[in-house]
């Protein structure tokens, strides 16, 4: 493993990386370059990232290459070189990983790359069909990793000895596995429970299959088969909530769905996330009932490749590629399943056949979802491929853990500069997602090596993630819901300074113990000013409305003084005859949410009076919007509130259909959105816009309110690399703890 150098001055270099550089093939690589300068020396991993030493005369040389060829996966956060005294080393080589602290990271787990798909076709290849072949290029990472700093022994592949072919490789730096730690072949590695072909047959005959993947088991079948798309929504108690569907390649795509350049090229990144096109609605319909959207993703661990070659192979469609639906094995919307024995039982009453395999996986990591937005990615869902990775900081910040909301939870633990958002976690509503929130809370810490001072926490004091937080008996930070949904898209884009903030969500605890969700506010630093809010509109049977839109309707109506439209107007509701008169009764709940204003337009337009899913109703009314169309006269502004009541006036007299209404709804929504927004930036002279919340999840009121915000000489902001959901809570409840604990110090000035 040694090279020699030559033309030694005395000169010797010590060079710190830090970043994502282990487990990426980066030492090998260090190794070629310092080879190619003729330079001796070492190169090793420690706790704080890779450390080198290089001595010779073509030092500096190597030193201003070192970030221009890089691999693919290593990310590059800070180089610091300092002078050492020479030794005369006569050869380069890589040293064992050194001890202590840690500082570094772990890399995402990356889909195969074509080196290595290129191998598991090749018959001449050792790897040739083999469903776990990886290298420093490819393969899975985060969800193998026990600890840091990366090596084998502390990862889910500690249990299988290297065979002397992966031996060899592994110790040789000139090998794109050289140290890659999961590697594996036929004849060491992991096995998986059933051949490639039958799950092939299983697929075709309109069989279920669970295949056990790189963060957690999936559910697959035909995705041109609605009978067997339908058998998996039933026995997954899944009704009308879209299922993701798989491809075998990007050439696949035009058969089933609309797809821009920019929509491909994230498709095909090294997380290759599930990523919204426009579906060409040629799949079953029961893939995606009533949405125009299709989540399409590619293969992403060899297993996948070969299920595609063998439905290619021996059950060749004339004029079809195989499409499969790919969802997650998650029973109930429980944490998906990742134990070997707990799938065989909890799945053997939805597939037909279970595939497990014997390398464990550590962490759940459910795939990523994403959209492209006005030529940008924006997170659904922020999981697989994306995690470990962390928002970068305006500066460093003491160790805060900041645990997230109630829905869509992720958790947040600062380390320096470096905020690391975890995986998608899911709801907190069952005692298994509160065990999944607690695993995944235990292995950042434990990872990362950090003990925070502070726990941030929602306002809401009975939430599951409150409650952790409560009895943890560390110091605590509450942070006001649509404060930190705001606060999120600050951290990212490095700012404390004054901001407007216009937060469209469901539901989030208000500072006066109220029901909010469409806030307008004024954020400064750690603290924030409520300036204004939708207009409150009642929830008759309470959280029930937010299940039912019929019931938001029928509160449009009871406010527009029509309360005698409702029981004929929605008879078919076993509750409808009694609404009026509970609406009529004082006390019931009130809320500003902006989710339930769509649920109200949705209601009114007969879409979906019962929703299966969160967002159903909202999704069904974006999915009929061809062109926007704006009410001039649809809405009204009056001491910082907003209110709609013109627009819904219009929706509720009936004569206009369904997609006139649902455009209507949009553009109507976005420009009265915008107009608050400027007349609260001229009262209070900020410029700058945060927008945030699960309604900007919703592409053209996203794209609309942006477009307007520039037009009137704003600054907009928006979450890029956090979901606007409840997905990106955690971290902006790590921001303003941040904040308030600098403000303490006297340091805010410093951001």
């Amino acid at each position: 493993m040694g090279g020699a150098a030559t033309a030694r001055d005395g000169r010797r270099l010590r060079l710190h990386v830090r970043g994502a550089v282990q487990g990426v093939g980066f030492r090998p690589y260090v190794y070629g370059l310092a080879t190619r300068y003729r330079l001796g020396g070492f190169v090793a991993n420690d706790s704080h990232g890779v450390v080198i030493e290089v001595e010779g005369e073509r030092a500096s040389d190597f030193v201003a290459a070192l970030p221009l060829e890089k691999p693919p996966l290593a990310r590059i956060d800070e180089i610091s070189v300092q002078p050492v005294g020479a030794v005369a080393s006569a050869e380069f080589c890589i040293r064992a990983s050194e001890q202590g602290r840690v500082s570094t990271r772990i890399v995402a787990d990356a889909a195969t790359c074509k080196d290595c798909l290129r191998e598991l076709f090749d018959p001449a290849s050792r790897f040739h069909r083999y469903p776990f072949i990886n290298c420093t290029h490819c393969g899975p990472r985060y969800t193998i990793a026990e600890r840091l700093p990366y090596d084998r022994a502390a990862t889910a592949m500690k249990r299988f000895a290297m065979c002397r072919a992966c031996a060899d490789d592994y110790a040789n730096p000139l090998s794109r596995r050289f140290h890659a730690e999961a590697i594996a072949c036929p004849q060491c590695g992991p096995r998986l429970s059933h051949e490639v072909a039958e799950i092939a047959d299983a697929v075709a005959a309109g069989k279920i299959v669970a295949i056990k993947g790189l963060g957690g088991y999936q559910l697959l079948c035909d995705a041109r088969d609605d009978e067997a798309v339908r058998r998996l929504r039933q026995r997954k108690h899944r009704d009308q909530k879209p299922f993701a569907v798989m491809v075998g390649s990007v050439d696949a795509v035009a058969d089933i769905a609309h797809a821009d350049t920019a929509e491909l090229a994230l498709l095909q990144t090294s997380p290759q996330p599930i990523v919204l096109m426009t579906s060409r609605h040629r799949l079953a319909p029961a893939v995606a009932p009533g949405l125009s959207l299709l989540g399409v993703m590619l293969p992403v661990a060899p297993l996948h490749h070969l299920i595609f070659d063998a439905l290619t192979t021996a059950h060749e469609r004339a004029g079809e590629n195989w499409a499969i639906v790919a969802t997650s094995a998650n029973p109930g919307g429980e944490p998906l399943l990742i134990d070997n024995r707990e799938a065989e039982q909890r799945l053997a009453g939805i597939a037909d056949l279970i595939v497990t395999h014997d390398r464990d996986i550590v962490t759940r990591a459910d795939d990523s979802v994403a959209a492209v937005v006005a030529g940008r990615t924006q997170f659904i869902r922020r999981a697989r491929g994306y995690v470990p990775e962390p928002v970068r900081l305006a500066r460093s910040v003491p160790p805060i853990l900041a645990v997230g909301g109630a829905l869509k939870s992720t958790v947040t633990l600062t380390r320096g500069n470096e905020a690391f958002v975890s995986q998608h976690i899911g709801d907190l509503a069952t005692a298994e997602g509160v065990r999944f929130f607690e695993e995944t809370v235990h292995h950042l810490l434990s990872t990362l090596d950090v003990e925070p001072v502070v726990i941030a926490h929602d306002l809401h004091p009975n939430m599951a993630s409150t409650r952790f937080a409560e009895a943890s008996g560390r110091p605590l930070i509450a942070v006001q819901h649509h404060h930190a949904h705001a606060a999120a898209v600050m951290a990212e884009h490095g700012t404390a300074a004054p901001v407007l903030a216009l937060v469209l969500d469901g539901f989030g605890h208000g500072s006066d113990g109220g029901n909010w969700g469409g806030e307008l506010l004024a954020c400064d630093g750690a603290r924030f000013r409520r300036l204004g809010h939708l207009a409150p509109m009642k929830m008759p049977g309470g959280d029930r409305a937010a299940r039912e839109p019929w019931r938001m309707a029928a509160s449009v109506l009871h406010g527009l003084g029509r309360g005698g439209a409702i029981a004929p107007r929605f008879g078919a509701q076993p509750q409808a005859a009694r609404l009026r008169a509970m609406l009529d009764q004082p006390g019931v709940p009130t809320t500003t949410s902006a989710g339930r204003l769509f649920d109200a337009a949705a209601g009114l337009l007969g879409l979906c009076p019962i929703q299966s899913y969160e967002g159903e109703a909202a999704m069904k009314l974006e999915a009929l919007v061809r062109s926007s169309r704006i009410a001039p006269d649809g809405w009204a502004i009056e001491h910082g509130v907003l209110s709609l009541a013109p627009l819904f006036e219009r929706l509720a007299a009936g004569k206009i259909d369904a997609v006139e209404g649902a455009e209507l709804f949009h553009g109507t929504l976005a420009a009265a959105c915008v107009d608050w927004i400027d007349r609260a930036a001229g009262a209070t002279g900020i410029r700058t816009v945060a927008l945030s919340g699960g309604c900007f999840l919703n592409a053209i009121l996203s794209e609309q309110i942006e477009r307007g915000c520039l037009a009137a000489g704003l600054s907009p902001l928006l979450p890029r690399q956090v979901p606007p959901n409840d997905g990106g809570l955690s971290l902006g409840q790590a921001w303003v703890a941040a904040l308030t604990l600098l403000e303490r110090q006297g340091l805010e000035g410093t951001i």
